[in-house]
Parts: structure tokens; sequence; C-alpha cells
């Protein structure tokens, strides 16, 4: 007892002295820091104990009536506050299954009895609010093993300033570079970069820590890579820093291969092939880039790609809409529509459903939070649904700017056609969303707008909205489409994974992604021409041959990384290669009613509007089911199903044994075994055999019976697809 009344004394003569710690901004911090607001305790959904606080504190009115007035008060002793359940429960002066949280004389013991001796005064109007936050150092440059100390510095609305280091929240994005504790100590682990957060109150700050490969910089490696335009430009610079050499320039059959399959998501035919490879022109690489920009298949792909993100799906859409919705997108795409005319007349659309597709978009999106969900990761690359119940752990977006986003979209309206399955869509005079916070509407803004949309005005709120996403200011926007293009040609993106934009996952290399935001936006949204600066860069055109140097960047573009085919563009070149088309029929089990049961013979899977299609295959190789507008349903990893199903499945097999197909048009052309086994290479992989392929193919023709023949070419071209060669993009 006189161990609690020394505290309680020194507790109330540091409260005489000096200022009132502030709930708001100095209570909170410590309840995240230490982990009391956090799900895994009292943050939860549900609390602990009987015990709830709002996740990380966003909740701060909630907050302190939870401490000071739930259960009767008697968390809280302010006449004796070292008595305080709150208190003794932390420095686990009493059982606390959450353990001890600090020590008695810790300044957050001291800030939390000021506060309780001075009366637990709650959240004021007027405190000052947190208006950034920094972090030193902001990057650094060192070695493996090194130990440093981030200091985090907060500034507030009064202009005032805190060092908040001790009571910042941290965590490394990449522990194999650099680790960081709870105090902010970084240590260093190994090579490469890494991202370190810092939390506090409702900001996030990061600091990057780059860790060089070993050696001197091969600067005769670099000075031999003439830089094509700022992609090249700013690549090297950081593989300068970074210390990995770039592999050589790829071959022509390399890069004509990649280059058909990244932008058209077809293998170029037999003829194209051997008229790239005889060409000696120093120009004819830009040559292709140029013809595959304006080639139909270019729409095809990217009309694929466009109604992957839009959620194109015959499942939820009644076939006229469904079609209506994808030729609209098609449309889009052949007449090269900038990207952000086509966004903002999607975000407006009025009218039938049937007449002007985007409306449909409204239709899979039918109540405005989903919208507002869908909306941010589709054009701006990051989710605020974790902000739907608190503010985001992970980002800046808080819980008013959640519902206050929602609510742009609280007046779209829809209505019965006069034609069967038509809907009309318009915009209502009224109609508001309540926040469950606060049991009232929040005041309507974009996100990163501090001023609202008036509440009485009968404009269409999306128009507003529209216009703010769509801004040539709106880095989110511009960064969220340059960084899905830029995950199509290179496999991976800028930022990966490519719809997670957050400031806690940091780019690869933030001067080129600002670079390519600002290119684009110069371009004014026009999408081929980032992808033609994409196609000609030396970065693009690298070997995918490493160097030991280099064969462990995934990241930074020393060299083209291979990846698996999607299972569109897969099927597709199987069907190319044999010449034996696929029929492709509706899936029964989700179809709506009215469809016919399969699409025309000739349809390529990338032609598809739907995704609601019977196909083992697609489904067996990571095809987007099209359920939610999220990156991570399509999947290129690897499986046991896949390996089985190119080694004894149907697909493979039923067309290299179709009758009349790619292998009959060969064995009845009167061409010698060497120039059947050359056009074979040439056909399935783009390049000629080398004489040790070919000697041994052809032997194999040769010494088959006439029977065996056409057997034995099949072995050949199953050999030719199965291969990494071709399953891969390289």
């Amino acid at each position: 007892m006189m161990f609690r009344s020394f505290i309680a004394f020194a507790v109330f003569a540091s409260a005489s002295v000096a200022e009132v710690p502030s709930f708001r901004n100095t209570i909170q911090p410590i309840l995240t820091r230490y982990g009391c607001a956090m799900g895994a305790c009292h943050g939860a959904a549900a609390g602990q104990g009987g015990f709830r606080l709002s996740l990380r504190g966003f909740d701060d009115e909630g907050d302190w009536i939870s401490i000071t007035r739930s259960a009767n008060g008697r968390r809280l002793t302010l006449e004796d506050p070292a008595r305080s359940l709150f208190l003794l429960k932390a420095v686990k002066a009493v059982p606390h299954k959450g353990d001890k949280r600090f020590e008695v004389n810790s300044p957050e013991y001291k800030a939390i009895a000021d506060w309780i001796a001075a009366g637990a005064p709650g959240p004021k109007a007027d405190d000052p609010r947190i208006v950034t936050l920094d972090v030193e150092p902001k990057q650094l440059v060192t070695k493996p093993g090194t130990t440093l100390k981030l200091k985090v510095t907060a500034k507030f609305s009064d202009g005032h300033s805190e060092d908040v280091t001790r009571w910042a929240k941290y965590n490394g994005v990449n522990a194999s570079v650099a680790t960081v504790d709870e105090q902010g100590v970084v240590k260093t682990t190994g090579r490469g970069e890494t991202a370190i957060s810092a939390w506090y109150l409702s900001l996030l700050t990061v600091s990057t820590v780059v860790v060089p490969s070993d050696g001197v910089v091969d600067e005769p490696a670099f000075a031999q890579m003439k830089p094509r335009n700022f992609i090249d430009e700013q690549v090297l610079k950081k593989l300068r820093t970074l210390n990995i050499p770039p592999s050589g320039r790829a071959d022509d059959h390399e890069f004509l291969r990649r280059a058909f399959l990244d932008t058209i998501g077809v293998l170029p035919a037999l003829e194209e092939t051997r008229a790239f490879l005889a060409d000696k022109s120093a120009d004819k690489r830009d040559r292709l880039i140029e013809t595959l920009l304006q080639r139909p298949e270019f729409v095809d792909y990217w009309s694929h790609r466009w109604s992957d993100l839009l959620l194109v799906n015959g499942d939820k859409l009644m076939p006229q809409a469904m079609w209506s919705y994808y030729n609209w997108i098609r449309r889009n795409v052949a007449a090269n529509t900038p990207w952000d005319v086509m966004v903002r007349d999607l975000l407006t659309a009025t009218g039938s459903t049937l007449e002007n597709g985007a409306g449909n978009f409204f239709i899979l999106n039918d109540e405005p939070t989903k919208c507002a969900e869908t909306i941010s990761v589709a054009f701006l690359g990051t989710s605020i649904a974790c902000a739907k119940c608190h503010n985001h752990p992970m980002e800046k977006w808080t819980n008013n700017e959640y519902f206050a986003f929602a609510n742009m979209l609280s007046r779209v309206r829809t209505k019965n056609g006069a034609q069967a399955d038509e809907r009309v869509l318009f915009s209502s005079d009224d109609g508001e969303l309540v926040q469950p916070l606060t049991g009232k509407p929040q005041p309507p803004h974009p996100l990163d707008v501090t001023t609202p949309v008036s509440m009485t005005s009968t404009e269409d709120r999306r128009v507003p909205l529209a216009k703010w996403l769509t801004g040539a200011d709106n880095k989110l926007f511009q960064r969220a489409i340059v960084n899905r293009v830029w995950a199509n040609f290179f496999g991976s993106g800028l930022v990966e994974a490519v719809d997670d934009l957050r400031v806690t996952n940091p780019a690869s290399n933030e001067p080129l992604f600002a670079a390519a935001c600002d290119h684009l936006v110069k371009a004014k949204f026009d999408l081929k021409a980032l992808m033609r600066t994409i196609l000609q860069s030396e970065t693009y055109q690298r070997s995918s041959v490493t160097l030991p140097e280099n064969i462990t960047d995934l990241r930074y573009g020393s060299h083209y990384v291979p990846r698996r085919l999607k299972a569109e563009v897969l099927l597709d070149t199987v069907s190319q290669v044999t010449e034996a088309p696929t029929t492709f029929k509706i899936d029964k089990r989700n179809a709506n009613r009215g469809t016919s049961e399969s699409y025309p013979m000739g349809f390529r899977a990338l032609q598809l509007p739907d995704s609601n299609i019977a196909s083992y295959f697609l489904k067996s190789f990571g095809r987007a089911d099209r359920v939610a507008t999220c990156e991570c349903e399509r999947t290129n990893e690897p499986s046991m199903a896949q390996a089985l199903h190119i080694a004894n499945g149907e697909t493979l097999n039923q067309k290299l044994a179709q009758k009349d197909n790619r292998l009959d048009a060969l064995l009845t052309s009167n061409l010698s075994n060497e120039k059947i086994i050359e056009e074979a290479y040439l056909i399935a992989l783009t390049r000629l055999p080398t004489e040790r392929e070919s000697a041994k193919a052809a032997e194999m023709l040769a010494k088959a019976s006439a029977d065996d023949r056409r057997t034995t070419l099949e072995d050949i071209f199953w050999g030719l697809m199965s291969s990494k060669e071709f399953l891969f993009n390289h």
C-alpha cells in the first residue's frame, strides 16, 4: 500500500506541473503502440474480457467512453490513479491475460497516470490534429550487419512538432534485407532493398533501406547499355545503386515471340517469323511494335484484360446486358479511347444498360459501399475495404473518408426498361448513406478531398467523383493503370501486388514509376503510347538469360523474367500451333437463361466476352472467375493438375490427334524431314532448331514406318509444346 501511495503522490506532483496529456494525441498512441488497441487484444471486433477499443484508436470518442464510463467506470480511480485497474493491468500488478505492457515508472505509465489525475479528460474539438509524419533517415544505403535508430517526428495543426519515435509502430517489408524492432532499431540482414514503415495516429511514413551487392560496380558493363528512353535511364540508375549488372539484349527470335505474346496474346505466323528473322534492317523491332499495336488481335487481347478488370460475367448479367458491356469495352479499345475518358464515361453512365453497356458496371456493383470498393481497387489500385469498419491499419484512409467516398454513389438508381432484361440507370435527387458509427450520413466527398459536395445539390454526384478520379493531378489513378500495363509486359508491377498501391508497399523503382506516370499524362492517357515506350525500351528487350550477379533479381529489370503463359493465351497458342480450334461451351451450372450451349467454332479464348465457360484447361491454369476486382483471382502458380494435363490431358493430345490439323498438312506437304522439323520449331518456338535438335528429330521421322510417321510427329510436337520454352514467355 505504501508503494501505491508513493506512486500516487508522484503522479499528482507531475500532473500539477506538467501539461495535461491529450487523450487523442497521447493516450491513444500509447494504447496502439503497446498492442492494447490492436486486433489481437481489445481492438478486436468483440474486444477482450468485456473491454473493447477501436482498432488502432480510430474512434476517439468511443474509446474514451469505453475507458471512463463502461463497466460502471471501474477502470479508473481518479482520486488515486495508481489504483486504477487501467494501469494495474498494464503493469501486471493484477492478473492480465495481455501480460505486462510497460513498466511502472515508464513515460507511458506517467502519461496515463497524469491524464487520470487530471480527471481523464476526453477528446476535444480543438485538439491539435496531426498534419505530417516524417522519418529520418528517409533513405539509407549501407552494408549487411548495420544497426541504426530511426527518428519519427509528427507535426500538428497548431504548428508544434514532437519526437514520437517511442510511440510509433514499425513494420519491415522484407526481413531478408532488414528487420526493425518495436523501438525503431533497424538491423540490415542481407542484400537488396526494403521499406520500413512507421505508423503514428492516422499517418504513415516510410524509410528505404538499400544494401548493394558485393564488389565494385562494373562500369564497362553499364556503359555498354545505351538507354533508349526514360525507362532505361531510371532502370540503369537503380541497377548501379544496387550493383546489379544487366544482361545483354535478347535475340531476335526471343524478342519476336515475347512481343507477340505480351501485346496481342498469339504467336507469330510461320511466314511472319521467317520474314522477321531474315530482316537485317536496324528498325525492324520498332516496325514490328507498330504493327502489333494496330492488329485486330490487340483489340481481342486488351478487351479481355479490361473485361477481367471490370468483371464482365454472364453469371451475374443477362446475355444481352453482358454482350452490351463487353462490346462497350471493345469499342473503346478499338478506338484507342484515352483511359481517363473511358473511365469517366463508365462512372457517369446513364440510360439503358442494353444501349449503353457501361451502365452494367453499376448493375454488378449495386450497393454504394461495394461500388466504392470496386472503384478504389480497379482505378486507384488500392483497397479501402478495411476502412469500412475502422481506420485502415496499413493506409491513410479513415472510416470517415470511406463513408464520405461511398456516399458519392448513394444516389445511383435503376428501374425496369421497355425490353426484357433491360435496366435503366439514373441518378436520384435524394438519398444518403448512413455511417454506422455516427448514425448520420457522412458529407460526401472523394478520397483525399477535404471540401464535401453539397448534400442539397441535385447534381449527379458521380460527375464530380469522375472528374476528381480521372484528373491529371490524381497520382493514384495514374499509378494504378501504369502499374497494370507494366505488369502485363514484365510479369510483375513496379508495385507488387498490382492492386496494392499503399504507402507501406513502395515501388521497386519510385523515380521510374513517377516518370512513367508523367509520360502517361503528357500522352493524354493514351495507353498505346505507354505500351510503345515499354516495348521500345532496352529494359524490355533485355535477354532472359541471367548472369551470376543478377540471377536473384526479380524486380529491378536487370533481365527479362520468364513467366508461364496466361491460361487463355496458352490455350490459344496450343490451338494455333496444332491448327485445331477449341469449342467453348457455356457452363450451364451458372449461366443465365436464354444462352446458347456454345460459342461458334473459331472463337479464341481471348475473344470470349465471358468467363462463364466450362473449360477444365482454363480453370486448371488459373483464369479469372470475375467475381471480384482483384489480380489475385488469376494465378500463374504451377500445380500438379497443370503438369498432368500437359502430360496426358485431353486438350493437347486431342488437338494433336485431330484429323486435318497442322500435322496432316506438314505430312502431306512433300517437305523433307529436316524441313518439317524446321517448320515445327518455327511454329511452336519461333526459332530455328539447333543442328543437334534437327538431326535427332529428323532421324526419328526417317526411322518411323509409314503407319507410325504421324504418331512420331505427334510426339515431336508434344515434346515442343510441353517444354518450358513453349509454356513460358521468356
